[in-house]
């Protein structure tokens, strides 16, 4: 630093303390400027809170909600990016539904009313992700751009505003020590930058129609969203009203009891039956038959109970954020879904919620 800088940095300490410690007051400035540099004040946090917030309001989850602030909008443009990137939850509950449906079997009432209202949930998802990119683009992006460069350019102009006040105030408290030339080059510079930070504030304000039309964005996104899950739920809706109706005009099966036992009322010695009566012995293969059925429904059971999803935690993990799962060292989880590469999806206690990879063990790994 030169030694004119030093001094300029020395001067403006000097008056600064002045101020703030013995009460000493600079220039002010007029109530129209005061009011252009509130405004701007309120607009800066408005920007910031509101995109915070619409962030949340796309994703609630804390996981997806970083990977929406890393969309790239520009290769969605282009055509390069179908999807965020990251699960919806209307998927998530397709893909289960469809599952257990045909697992049902679709021939079934509920088997098949599952597989419809999955792929239903599905579709939702899709025109979820269309709703996170759009708002991305047109309203969180230039709601950001308005953030770092004009509003954060203003803070600068502010700034040196500030530091050239201090410098003048500074001179003038000394006036007839410092020289004459070296004031007024001060009060030029000061009235500058004032010049130069009033008009940057005043043009911002009078082109906030640009955040208008931005705002009209979102509310037609979030209008095209709407419209398009109501004509799909509609669908959904004639579909499972039309199962009903065929199920109700649909003849109803008898329950058909299977054949009773049967029981040998022969000649009894009353002194060792006591007047009672002897049911037919089965015979060693159907006794067989009964335990062979028996064992293999225990293996089916067994088998199906070990092959669910699930890992060890190896570390206690305490969740920090909303939508995070909690568990101690030595809990077996069961696992639901992997976010990516570094978070899992699973269940714990009837809870569910999201946690780290490193955190856990494999035990039985996710279908591919």
């Amino acid at each position: 630093m030169s030694v004119a800088g030093f001094k300029k940095q020395f001067y403006k300490a000097s008056q600064m303390v002045s101020e703030k410690v013995g009460g000493a007051e600079g220039t002010k400035l007029d109530e129209d400027f005061k009011d252009l540099e509130r405004k701007v004040d309120v607009t800066s946090k408005a920007v910031v809170e509101v995109i915070s917030k619409t962030s949340e309001y796309l994703q609630p989850n804390p996981a997806s909600r970083a990977k929406l602030s890393m969309l790239n909008t520009v290769s969605k443009i282009r055509g390069q990016v179908k999807n965020p990137g990251y699960p919806q939850a209307e998927g998530l509950l397709g893909e289960c539904m469809v599952k257990y449906g045909r697992d049902l079997g679709e021939e079934t009432n509920f088997g098949g009313a599952l597989v419809d209202a999955g792929e239903t949930m599905k579709r939702l998802a899709e025109v979820k992700d269309s709703l996170d990119i759009d708002v991305k683009q047109n309203f969180i992006d230039p709601l950001q751009n308005l953030s770092d460069k004009d509003l954060r350019e203003i803070q600068h102009h502010l700034k040196k505003l500030e530091g050239r006040r201090l410098d003048y105030d500074y001179k003038k408290k000394r006036q007839g020590k410092i020289p004459d030339e070296e004031l007024r080059q001060a009060l030029e510079k000061f009235h500058e930058s004032k010049e130069v930070a009033e008009i940057s504030m005043y043009n911002i304000l009078e082109t906030d129609i640009e955040q208008v039309s931005q705002l009209s964005s979102l509310v037609e996104s979030q209008l095209q969203y709407h419209r398009q899950a109501t004509q799909i739920l509609d669908e959904l809706s004639d579909k499972l009203r039309d199962r009903m109706n065929e199920a109700q005009n649909r003849p109803r099966r008898e329950y058909a009891p299977k054949p009773k036992p049967i029981f040998d009322f022969g000649e009894c010695d009353n002194q060792s039956t006591n007047g009672g009566y002897t049911t037919s012995v089965a015979t060693p293969s159907s006794r067989n038959s009964e335990l062979h059925f028996l064992h293999a429904r225990l293996s089916f059971q067994k088998t199906r109970f070990s092959e669910q999803p699930s890992c060890k935690a190896l570390f206690d993990f305490d969740p920090e954020n909303e939508g995070e799962l909690g568990f101690k060292e030595g809990d077996i989880i069961t696992l639901t879904n992997q976010i990516d590469e570094n978070w899992y999806e699973g269940m714990l206690h009837g809870q569910s919620g999201f946690f780290p990879l490193n955190y856990v063990e494999i035990v039985v790994p996710l279908p591919h």
